[in-house]
């Protein structure tokens, strides 16, 4: 390793941006989530909509890979891809993931656990035909996750099915959104000294007799 360069180990930031009390946090963890979204889009952090997925395949080997949100409420949290990738493969034999969406510079970070399902195909479609032209024809003309001999393939495939579908590609039907129903959350926020706020909320099975919907704690970071 060059000596101009710091060694790996010895990279280290304090925290000292913000806290959170879990007093002042929204008892319903989609309010708190919307709060923090609707600041990191606020503060115009790189990409905030951007969210890691994680997924497990049948050989119970993890994966992950960098979606985007593209909608959430009461139900869950929305994103769309190709049902045929290997996320696609890996939810239909277990519908179990968890996202997790890193603000940098607002030291932030929110995971979420949950199950998946598939949202209506109004839902997917509606989006769908929302994209860009180029986006939709791209939905037709990438074999998501599977091996192809070139970059030639993905530019030939694009001017076949341009070429075929002009301005009005219908949603493919191995393309749509996915919905994660939340049942765990946390909310990460740096502090200094590395002892951090940390808050779960777990969803209560037991709600109807209780009155509360989600169980906050804080957990030591």
């Amino acid at each position: 390793m060059s000596d101009t360069h710091k060694p790996i180990a010895d990279l280290r930031k304090s925290y000292e941006r913000a806290e959170m009390d879990e007093k002042a946090s929204a008892a319903n963890p989609m309010k708190q989530f919307e709060q923090w979204l609707e600041e990191a889009i606020a503060a115009e952090v790189p990409e905030p909509n951007a969210m890691t997925l994680a997924t497990v395949g049948s050989d119970m080997r993890p994966s992950t890979r960098v979606v985007l949100i593209k909608g959430f409420d009461e139900r869950g949290i929305v994103w769309y891809t190709n049902y045929a990738s290997r996320k696609g493969q890996e939810l239909a034999g277990n519908p179990f993931a968890a996202l997790q969406f890193h603000w940098v510079e607002l030291e932030r970070t929110v995971r979420i656990e949950g199950i998946v399902e598939k949202v209506s195909d109004a839902e997917s479609d509606a989006y769908f035909h929302s994209r860009p032209l180029d986006s939709r024809i791209g939905a037709w003309a990438s074999p998501q996750s599977e091996v192809i001999s070139g970059r030639s393939v993905l530019v030939a495939n694009a001017a076949m099915y341009g070429a075929k579908f002009l301005l009005q590609p219908p949603r493919p039907p191995h393309w749509g959104g996915y919905r994660l129903k939340p049942d765990n959350w946390q909310f990460w926020q740096g502090r200094k000294s590395r002892l951090h706020d940390r808050l779960r909320y777990t969803l209560q099975t037991n709600a109807a007799s209780t009155g509360d919907e989600w169980l906050r704690e804080r957990l030591a970071p």
